[in-house]
This record gives C-alpha cells, sequence and structure tokens, in this order.
C-alpha cells in the first residue's frame, strides 16, 4: 500500500465520520520507525489542501529532560514509555480539546532536549494530528488517553523489518554495526515489542 493511497484511506474515513465543528484529535500510533512521522506530515498536507485546517502534536516533546533521567536512572531508556511526562501530555491534550489556542512543546534531536512552547495550536486547527509510539498503549496512565481520540490510526511493520530499520537508524548516526545492534537491542526493540504486544484497538491498522 503506498503512502498516497493509505494517506487518501484515511482522509476518506475522517470527511465520511466527522461532520463536527469540534476540534478532532487523530492519533497515528506505533512502534518507533514504522513511518508514523511521514503519515503525519502526509494527511496534515492532505487536510489542508483540502481547506480542512489541520496541525501537528508529536508525543516526542513531552520527553523527560535528560538531567530528571539521569536523576531517575532511565537515561539509557529514554524513549521508553516511563521516560515521558504523561501527565503533561494528558493537560496538553485536554487543552486541545477545550481551548482554542494551545502552546505545545517540540523535541529538538539535534540537542536531544525538549523546547517549551516551540508551536502554537491555532483556533483554526480543525484537526490536530497526534503522532506518537504510545497513543494506543494499553498500560497504566496510557490507556487513559484513549478518551481524546476521535479517530485513531495504528501503524505495524514486520517484526524483522523493523529490527533492520532500528539498526539502520544507528548506522546513520555513525555507529559501526555492532554498536548499532547492541543500541537498538538495549531500547528501541525493546519499546517496539511493548508497543505491539500491548496495543489498544484502533479505527484502522495499516502495514508498513
Amino acid at each position: 500500500m503506498t503512502l498516497e493511497h493509505t494517506t487518501n484511506r484515511i482522509f476518506d474515513a475522517l470527511s465520511a465520520h466527522l461532520q463536527s465543528d469540534k476540534r478532532c484529535l487523530v492519533a497515528i500510533a506505533g512502534p518507533p520507525a514504522v513511518g508514523k512521522s511521514t503519515l503525519a506530515e502526509c494527511l496534515c498536507d492532505k487536510l489542508n489542501q483540502a481547506k480542512k485546517q489541520a496541525a501537528i502534536v508529536p508525543m516526542d516533546g513531552f520527553h523527560m529532560d535528560n538531567e530528571t533521567l539521569i536523576a531517575k536512572g532511565l537515561l539509557h531508556r529514554k524513549g521508553a514509555p516511563m521516560t515521558f511526562d504523561v501527565s503533561a501530555f494528558t493537560s496538553t491534550l485536554e487543552s486541545l480539546l477545550k481551548e482554542d489556542e494551545v502552546s505545545i512543546p517540540m523535541f529538538d534531536r539535534a540537542k536531544d532536549c525538549t523546547i517549551p512552547n516551540a508551536a502554537k495550536i491555532t483556533g483554526g486547527d480543525q484537526y490536530v494530528i497526534v503522532e506518537g509510539n504510545y497513543l494506543l498503549l494499553d498500560q497504566e496512565d496510557w490507556r487513559d488517553l484513549s478518551q481524546f481520540w476521535g479517530y485513531s490510526v495504528f501503524v505495524e511493520a514486520d517484526f524483522d523489518e523493523l529490527e533492520r530499520r532500528l539498526i539502520n537508524r544507528w548506522l546513520d548516526h555513525g555507529l559501526d554495526h555492532t554498536a548499532a545492534k547492541k543500541r537498538a537491542h538495549d531500547n528501541d526493540i525493546v519499546n517496539a515489542a511493548t508497543v505491539l504486544n500491548h496495543r489498544m484497538p484502533s479505527d484502522l491498522t495499516l502495514i508498513n
């Protein structure tokens, strides 16, 4: 299934089932390296081209800062469910459904830190596409997020293919193959298994 076909499928579902003037939060969930960010960007572009104003809120903006993770002994697990500020994320989602304008944090990968108030969702944004690994995670605190989704998409991939992609990510960062494989298996692949094995139902499931 091509990216264009997938985007059109979600767009058609939103157009067919969501006619309310109320802001709709669209969840795009799935393990790392399945293309969630790319899909979110394509869907956002498609909605905006159709005059249905949309914006993206990446879950990565709610990483705990490195100092907090060091204090908790969790820096080596950065990106795992317990390394996100779920409370702040939940509060932001509540605000998005109640308020016209909401400031959101963004994650700066180059600096490896969160930038507070880095972007703003405006009153005209009818659709807010929320993208992240754990949006449909069936674990304490995370499962409560399901109340916010007007529409949800889960993107998955063959586990062997995910392993290959996650190792390649670290190779692209300059690690040799042994180091890249270790880095992927110590954290990323553990997180991918958590997402795949403990997920709540979605309105649409895709294989990428």
